[in-house]
């Protein structure tokens, strides 16, 4: 049975005395300046597919138009390409290493440390902290509670219609409702009458409402779902892709030296009823080339959809006049295979899985603070075919991590930057593995940071991703921590991407790096696409300095 209408209304009346009571509390720990809020925009499976990123295909006007005030980082890497790992790893500032999360099934506080979070060390310091959406990634690996209540002054709002998105609500060929990966829907007819991003923008747009009746400053994270699969999104976004259109990844074959173990078997995808019904080989078999159209073409409508939501709430943001006094940051978990190397989804280490959005901007140092009654945001139409071209912003080419997340924000805000931590650091509740960005913003009143680098090549994103055997199989997507025996650990440089495969132990969290199974090496400036593996070619196999334990 669907819950009664008016829920979110009756959410929003139940909170609003936590609320109050968040404000005043806050209010009382505010300093005397007037800090700048925080919106966090964190999008579930997006890669770079977009205008700003150079994406000619893709229609995603309100996203470039954030650019174009912004400061763009080129080349953001994920730390491991999976929902809750990724997250947990850039809202605490620490790498899976010290999260100990490579799966969704233990809560770092209990697990590895008590990791302070991003919106804690905001609530800590004056803020009211709301999530909206997918922010943490709900259930265990959170605590059942998107950490709460150290991360936020209230609870935390998900959208009542998100319980149906992996339910038989995609209408077949056939004329029945099926579980499938491709779902254009007419919203009417879901349940509800409406979708979860939907919702949260709603909810997020009443937060903001509610704020500007109040003196202290507010940190909103939003978590938007697409283009997770489902591809479950309004059907008339399908029209802006025509499926002559739509091309097939540029490498769809999976590499003849690409390890076993590297693989992505997309076990997650073939669980759908679409794509079980075309009967396709395990591991390696391709999905057909028709059907590969389909699935790019639904990403891409997804990734628009998700671009009007985000044009909603930035334009509202505007509205109430927030925008002169508010830090935006949007970014991603991860990425996601469209078909390179013969894969789809996530759970890789290659760059398309990987690289992610991320872009920051902040009134006065980005852009201009808006003059009176000037909108930088006004809405904008995807399908307005006379969107006209976005200036690109300043743009960063150097590569950066999710980790330098929480120290970059924390000194955009005006806050104490958290210290580096120690090795080990369980036992520090506070503390950063990542490197401030703040150099890219000109902060010439600010201390030089000494893990700055100056040189490109000296520059390294790293990432990891857990195997349970050297060959795909049913579990290699996502193994359960008791069934990782082999991790693989990459760094990328702006030459090269090298990945080696070693034993783990998921017992002791150690991994062995005397024990290679398998490795990967690919140079940036000849194989963009990372398809032709050097790793045998290369001197006997030795490990880079750089990835030594």
């Amino acid at each position: 049975m669907p819950p009664p209408p008016g829920r979110d209304l009756l959410w929003l009346g139940l909170v609003l005395g936590s609320v109050c009571a968040a404000l005043q509390s806050a209010a009382q720990a505010s300093s005397a300046t007037d800090p700048l809020n925080v919106l966090l925009i964190i999008v579930d499976d997006l890669r770079p597919t977009l205008g700003c990123y150079g994406d000619k295909l893709v229609r995603s006007p309100n996203i470039d138009q954030l650019a174009s005030h912004s400061l763009v980082f080129q080349n953001a890497f994920a730390q491991q390409a999976v929902c809750a790992p990724s997250r947990v790893s850039f809202l605490t500032g620490r790498r899976p290493d010290t999260t100990r999360l490579y799966d969704f099934n233990s809560y770092w506080r209990v697990h590895a440390g008590n990791f302070s979070t991003i919106p804690q060390y905001f609530k800590e310091n004056g803020y009211v902290t709301m999530s909206v959406g997918k922010v943490f990634h709900p259930g265990i690996s959170s605590n059942h509670s998107d950490d709460s209540p150290y991360s936020w002054s209230f609870p935390p709002y998900h959208p009542s219609s998100e319980k149906y998105e992996n339910t038989k609500t995609c209408r077949g060929e056939d004329g029945e409702l099926h579980a499938n990966l491709l779902c254009p829907v007419d919203v009417v007819d879901v349940p509800e009458g409406t979708l979860p991003d939907k919702q949260s923008t709603e909810q997020a747009i009443r937060l903001l409402e509610k704020m500007t009746m109040s003196a202290s400053p507010f940190f909103l994270a939003v978590g938007y779902h697409k283009p997770h699969i489902p591809f479950r999104y309004p059907k008339e976004f399908q029209k802006l892709y025509p499926l002559e259109n739509i091309t097939l990844a540029p490498d769809p074959q999976v590499p003849d030296g690409l390890p076993p173990v590297a693989y992505n078997p997309w076990m997650d995808i073939r669980q759908r009823e679409d794509i079980q019904a075309l009967n396709i080989s395990v591991p390696y078999g391709p999905v057909p080339v028709d059907f590969q159209r389909k699935i790019r073409q639904s990403y891409f409508a997804s990734v628009s959809y998700l671009d009007t939501q985000v044009g909603r709430l930035l334009s509202a943001l505007d509205d109430l006049q927030l925008a002169s006094s508010t830090i935006i940051v949007l970014t991603s978990d991860h990425g996601w295979a469209l078909g390179e190397h013969g894969e789809w989804a996530k759970y890789s280490n290659f760059d398309v899985t990987t690289r992610v959005p991320l872009m920051f901007y902040v009134p006065g140092r980005t852009a201009s603070v808006p003059e009176a009654g000037k909108k930088l945001f006004p809405y904008l139409d995807p399908f307005d075919s006379l969107s006209e071209l976005m200036d690109p912003g300043r743009q960063a080419m150097d590569l950066v991590e999710l980790v330098s997340l929480f120290p970059t924000l924390a000194g955009l805000a005006g806050l104490q930057v958290p210290p580096r931590c120690p090795i080990p650091s369980f036992h520090v509740e506070l503390c950063r593995e990542g490197r401030k960005l703040l150099k890219y913003f000109r902060y010439h009143d600010l201390e030089e940071d000494p893990y700055f680098h100056s040189n490109p090549r000296e520059l390294i994103a790293y990432s990891q991703y857990p195997r349970p055997a050297d060959s795909p199989q049913w579990n290699s997507d996502k193994p359960t921590l008791k069934d990782i025996k082999v991790m693989g650990y990459s760094i990328r440089t702006i030459d090269y991407r090298y990945t080696v495969w070693v034993g783990f132990n998921p017992d002791e969290f150690l991994a062995n790096f005397s024990d290679i199974h398998a490795g990967e090496l690919y140079f940036v400036g000849s194989d963009p696409l990372q398809d032709h593996n050097m790793y045998n070619d290369s001197q006997g196999g030795e490990l880079p300095r750089s990835l030594m334990p």
